[in-house]
């Protein structure tokens, strides 16, 4: 008897203990946010992580009531940033702005990746798709990309091509392409979009696969040359430049999605707020109108939607730069 009442009021315990961390979640969600959030973007300002992490900041913090400060946490690529996310405590005050680059590219290219980022986080929403330019210098003789192609085949690590640091997707776009035409080109990795178009202005590099939104302005302004881009189909802010596809040099397309994430440990319920709110972001007419006129898509898939797509990326873009031969 004594044992089994020991039983009944080990239960209790348990149960009453069970009840508390319940009731204690319950009342974290209700009191949050009650203290300002950080937003890590894991790239300089004024790359497509920076536009996609203030537009998403300026929201949020309209929202939930609370400051969501930006911060570029930069180094190693997007690793240093992404890390520094997945290390923070999982109380829903440090998010991250994912993107294929850091979310999908960077466990195919290190093994040594100190984190897991399909087990360490979970995406709050994914809410606007980019596709990419590929712009050269202004002198370049080649005016096309099957010219370029054809330059290049004749003359292997001639052609040489920025990015914004390894991994990025503008290493990525170019490295792929590079494979899938059979070329050998030249990495010039920079610490960001900005100094590498300065190089690109200048002349003393070749080509930059860069994001829709940073290169449209220096298109249209004349600083740089538009031959080709990344997208399934022509993108309406650059309608008179053919899709990689379009050309037939090789059967390429990336669109890379940006979403808010943030570590997988986080409560439920404050999880479900924060998604709530970026699914009302994602259908802003503001926002809707603002990315349009940047050249890129707004999305807003489900829970289930967004998982998948992030899994399946996973597994293309391994072998995609497995059969390239890029490692970080």
């Amino acid at each position: 008897m004594n044992q089994g009442g020991g039983r009944v009021r080990i239960l209790q315990f348990a149960g009453i203990g069970l009840a508390a961390v319940i009731a204690a979640f319950g009342a974290q969600a209700q009191n949050y946010p009650d203290r300002p959030l950080r937003l890590v973007v894991p790239q300089p300002a004024g790359g497509g992580y920076d536009l996609v992490g203030r537009i998403a900041a300026d929201k949020l913090t309209q929202l939930l009531g609370q400051s969501v400060i930006v911060e570029n946490k930069t180094g190693a690529g997007t690793r240093a940033g992404t890390d520094f996310v997945a290390k923070a405590p999982a109380d829903g005050y440090t998010l991250l702005v994912g993107a294929s680059p850091n979310i999908v590219f960077n466990p195919a290219l290190y093994k040594d990746l100190p984190h897991n980022t399909e087990k360490d986080f979970t995406p709050v929403g994914l809410f606007v798709e980019f596709t990419y330019t590929l712009v050269t210098r202004n002198d370049l003789p080649q005016k096309n990309l099957p010219d370029l192609i054809a330059f290049a085949k004749a003359n292997p690590d001639k052609v040489t091509y920025a990015s914004g640091g390894l991994g990025t997707g503008q290493h990525i776009a170019m490295a792929v392409l590079s494979n899938l035409a059979g070329i050998k080109t030249v990495h010039v990795p920079y610490r960001g979009a900005q100094q590498a178009y300065q190089d690109v202005i200048a002349g003393r590099v070749d080509l930059f696969f860069d994001n829709v939104t940073t290169a449209r302005p220096l298109v249209d302004g004349g600083q740089v040359r538009a031959i080709a881009t990344s997208a399934s189909k022509r993108v309406p802010v650059h309608p008179d430049i053919p899709t990689v596809r379009e050309t037939g040099v090789a059967n390429f397309v990336l669109e890379t999605w940006f979403g808010i994430f943030v570590h997988s440990a986080t409560p439920k319920p404050i999880f479900e707020r924060l998604r709530g709110e970026m699914a009302k972001i994602a259908v802003m007419p503001d926002v809707v109108d603002r990315f349009a006129k940047m050249g890129a898509t707004p999305i807003h898939p489900s829970v289930e939607e967004t998982g998948r797509m992030v899994h399946d990326d996973i597994i293309l873009w391994k072998k995609l730069l497995q059969d390239a031969g890029v490692e970080g």
